[in-house]
């Protein structure tokens, strides 16, 4: 629990209330919706969106990608289709070689990407997004590389029409975002954004168990019962 003056959101059920009153009504009467959170924090919110648009969700997966200077760096991210953006200013300023950036990403795919595939979707890759309209979201977004690693995922799943949704957001980061997309949905944008808790009055750190659990309520039911065999 935090009490500051930056407090926008009494918990997370009050941020997801907040952001799906921004969805607009041509893409809540749309039947070809896919949710996707790009982030375990934001399985919460996917799952609420898709349940009031009645669609169906699921998690893009990522992995930072440190600096070989400073290892609490992130100076790019990797996505499950091992597409790669990066911080350019950052790598050009440290002057990080593509080819340590794509080395790194190669081994974060392998050790990381495809163990979570594993574990959050017993190993089932995200289908194609061909003719859906895909909605990106998330509890928050700080630099936007997440965020634009996702679109970039989603491109390559063939995806036409693409949005993001977040509770809050960086003026200058909805800037950049809103260039690479269809819209961005966020209720609240701040300058010189700090870091999630200061925003919300309680929020805690999802569990594995919380995020599969949830997870697990967007599969058919045979399919569930198929993997645990």
């Amino acid at each position: 629990m935090r009490e500051n003056s930056y407090s926008c959101f009494k918990d997370r059920a009050d941020a997801s209330n907040q952001l799906i009153k921004e969805i607009p009504p041509n893409i809540r009467e749309l039947n070809n919706v896919t949710v996707l959170a790009v982030s375990e924090g934001g399985v919460y919110f996917a799952k609420e969106l898709a349940d009031r648009l009645e669609a169906s969700f699921d998690i893009l997966l990522t992995e930072p990608i440190y600096s070989e200077v400073n290892k609490k760096l992130v100076i790019a991210m990797v996505g499950e289709t091992e597409e790669i953006v990066r911080h350019k200013a950052l790598t050009d300023a440290f002057k990080i070689s593509e080819d340590y950036i794509y080395s790194e990403a190669q081994q974060k795919y392998r050790e990381k990407i495809l163990k979570n595939i594993e574990k959050y979707r017993h190993g089932t890759k995200l289908e194609r997004l061909n003719d859906k309209y895909v909605i990106l979201i998330d509890e928050c977004v700080e630099t936007g590389l997440t965020m634009m690693t996702a679109v970039k995922t989603a491109l390559s799943l063939g995806a036409e029409h693409i949005f993001i949704a977040v509770p809050i957001l960086d003026n200058m980061v909805y800037q950049n975002l809103v260039t690479i997309c269809d819209n961005v949905f966020c209720p609240v944008r701040v300058d010189d954004y700090i870091s999630i808790e200061y925003y919300y009055d309680e929020i805690d750190v999802f569990s594995f168990e919380e995020i599969e659990e949830i997870l697990q309520e967007s599969k058919p039911k045979e399919m569930i019962e198929e993997n645990s065999v």
